[in-house]
């Protein structure tokens, strides 16, 4: 049980965390440590005792002996609307996760000006309704406005990536075709806004609508904006599994086309091949990282799962009257169904909202062949329906096929470009369907699974993946540590305790054993519960981003050294 003392807590306010251990290079622990924060940042760090004279008068904070670690960065999560929901910042909080990355596979909320030829806004919120949920106080617009939205409203940090799902969608619409020379320079403007504002990069979505029907010369031509700035290229490759080698490949050749860094989002399949392509391209000279989570199962819409892409799926009304044509339901039979059969019983439903043509909330939780049973139809006519009910806003979790088995998982987190990203989805909130456990397990699974049982990292390994990692992938400034002058955004983490509860079962419950968090050196989380404190800031980048994780370990001996 943490014990802290002192006046009540203010941004900036000066704090003390008494009595913590560090995690050294060695694999061990520091000595008992204290840390002082002061005007949001870490001032000193010292042996347990000798804490620095301007933090007399200062709050503190019994660490009791657990791990203070860099808050963790998750690299991937649907959360634009879903963070700004306390239940959902105490599942992230509880697992030691200060700030997220958001704006993922190509398709968020902003930019939507306007004066543009489509409401990106609108189609956005409409096609990623079950995975992004609505956000409930931006209305569309600029990326400055909405970051605004996070500044002092959350208790957790928020950065966004300019999708280019929507900048395409705002200028094409749900045409799929390659843009003119003119739409091409119109995304362009919008892109080098979206960075101006603030965004951290570009996310690509390769198998979603419209971006599948981009080709290289427009992704080449945007990528040259984000390695203006130094941002990364990040992307939902064009397919995984046994299409990962080409999709790869694509990355590969617009990296060098634009000199652009590369980050491959939710990066699973057979390790040794994956990590080969990696390994390649890293030898290439190229910047190239990945985000992975521990996990076997994926989440994601069930249209981008069961459709084939000509089907207009951007545009949920006309592919509901689509589904309800005989003629496209006989093709759908012919040309695409047959090559899902293995797929079908891997597949359970998520989130089935009530619809106004049916209420299948039902099916939550239930396999698609159960569901089908039930319902008297096939799979694929059980998908169709569950599609038509709710237009498009019906997910699902899927087992991977078993080429992404638990020792690809541990061989990607082992590898230097690994950062850890938990692809949460934390629609619907209030409680409601039965979503993928990442969202309130990943890092705690990863910490007590791949740290404390299976030794895949060291704990100053989780410090570098987790936090520093990802900090520099996306040029943020002082995060990622806790050296002197870093932001102080401290987990303390209980290293016997920390543990995943969620289960596929039971998703919606926290992480134990990470009980006291500290946002801007503002408690957020105390014993386990929410304060009332709401320090959590946009997340622009401020400096040139590294190349993950493996530079990082040489910073953090340095560091380690100066507090050892």
């Amino acid at each position: 049980m943490s014990r802290a003392s002192g006046p009540a807590a203010a941004v900036g306010a000066p704090l003390v965390v008494r009595g913590a251990r560090l995690p050294a290079v060695d694999g061990g622990f520091s000595g008992p440590v204290d840390l002082a924060l002061a005007g949001g940042r870490v001032r000193s760090v010292a042996p347990a005792g000798r804490a620095a004279a301007v933090t007399d008068g200062a709050r503190t904070l019994d660490a009791d002996g657990r791990l203070a670690l860099p808050g963790f960065l998750d690299a991937h999560v649907h959360g634009a609307a879903a963070v700004l929901d306390d239940d959902v910042q105490r599942a992230m909080l509880r697992q030691g996760v200060t700030g997220i990355v958001v704006g993922q596979d190509g398709v968020g909320p902003a930019p939507s000006p306007p004066d543009a030829a489509y409401d990106a806004h609108r189609w956005a919120g409409a096609y990623f309704a079950a995975i992004d949920g609505e956000h409930p106080t931006f209305p569309g617009g600029s990326v400055a406005e909405l970051l605004a939205t996070y500044d002092g409203t959350t208790r957790v940090n928020v950065g966004y990536l300019a999708p280019h799902g929507t900048i395409r969608y705002a200028v094409l619409g749900p045409e799929a075709r390659a843009a003119t020379p003119a739409e091409l320079d119109r995304m362009v403007a919008l892109l080098g806004a979206a960075l101006d504002d603030g965004a951290l990069g570009m996310s690509t979505g390769l198998e979603y609508v419209p971006a599948a029907s981009a080709d290289e010369d427009e992704l080449v031509a945007l990528a040259r904006v984000v390695a203006a700035r130094g941002l990364p290229h990040v992307s939902h490759m064009r397919g995984y599994e046994d299409r990962a080698g080409p999709a790869f490949a694509e990355l590969v050749r617009i990296a060098h086309a634009a000199g652009v860094a590369t980050h491959v989002s939710h990066y699973h399949g057979p390790a040794d091949e994956l990590l080969g392509y990696v390994d390649d391209a890293r030898a290439a000279g190229l910047d190239v990282t990945f985000d992975s989570y521990p996990y076997l199962r994926g989440c994601s819409i069930l249209s981008m799962v069961s459709l084939p892409t000509w089907l207009p799926i951007a545009d949920p009304d006309a592919t509901v009257a689509a589904l309800r044509d005989p003629a496209v339901l006989d093709r759908l039979h012919r040309e695409h169904f047959p090559g899902l059969v293995d797929l079908w019983p891997r597949v359970t439903m998520a989130a089935v909202p009530t619809g106004a043509a049916e209420d299948l909330a039902w099916t939550e939780g239930l396999a698609l062949p159960d569901v089908a049973a039930r319902l008297g139809l096939s799979p694929a006519d059980a998908a169709v329906r569950l599609l038509v009910a709710t237009r498009l806003r019906a997910s699902c979790v899927f087992a991977q096929p078993p080429t992404n088995s638990p020792e690809s998982v541990r061989a990607l987190l082992r590898h230097p470009a690994h950062v850890g990203g938990s692809d949460a989805i934390y629609a619907p909130l209030g409680g409601g369907g039965r979503p993928h456990p990442r969202g309130w397990g990943a890092f705690a699974r990863f910490l007590a699974e791949h740290v404390r049982t299976l030794g895949d990292w060291t704990w100053h390994d989780a410090a570098t993946h987790l936090s520093d990692g990802p900090a520099r992938r996306f040029g943020l400034a002082d995060r990622g540590t806790l050296a002197p002058g870093a932001v102080a955004d401290v987990a303390l983490v209980d290293p016997d305790r920390v543990q995943d509860e969620a289960t596929y079962e039971r998703p919606r419950v926290p992480a134990s054993g990470v009980d006291d968090v500290l946002v801007a050196g503002v408690p957020v989380l105390v014993d386990g519960a929410l304060t009332d404190a709401t320090p959590g800031r946009p997340l622009r980048p401020g400096r040139r981003p590294g190349s993950g994780p493996g530079r990082a370990v040489h910073d953090r001996e340095a560091e380690q050294r100066s507090t050892a």
